[in-house]
C-alpha cells in the first residue's frame, strides 16, 4: 500500500491519549490513526448517502429515525430486529 507522508498538529490530550491506545492496541500511531480516519471517512460517506437520499425521497420521519434507532439498538440484520422490536 502507498503512503503518504504528513505532518499534522493534535491538541497535546489527543495526541498523548491517542499514542497510548495505539500502544495499548501494538501498533504504531500512525496506523492507529490511520485506522481513526478511515473509520471517519466511512461515518462521512453514510452521511453523504442519507442527505442523498433524502434529497429524492424527503426527509426521514420521525418513526423513520426511531425504526432505525430500534434497529441499531437490537443489533443483527434490520429483518432480526424488525422481528424483536416489531
Amino acid at each position: 500500500m502507498a503512503v503518504k507522508k504528513l505532518s499534522v498538529a493534535l491538541d497535546e490530550s489527543v495526541a498523548a491519549g491517542a499514542a497510548s491506545v495505539a500502544e495499548s492496541r501494538g501498533v504504531s500511531l500512525s496506523a492507529w490513526i490511520n485506522a481513526a480516519a478511515e473509520r471517519a471517512l466511512v461515518v462521512e460517506a453514510g452521511l453523504e448517502a442519507v442527505r442523498s437520499w433524502e434529497v429524492e425521497h424527503g426527509e426521514l420521519t420521525a418513526e423513520e429515525l426511531a425504526w432505525a434507532d430500534a434497529v441499531l439498538d437490537a443489533g443483527g440484520t434490520p429483518a432480526e430486529a424488525d422481528r424483536r422490536v416489531g
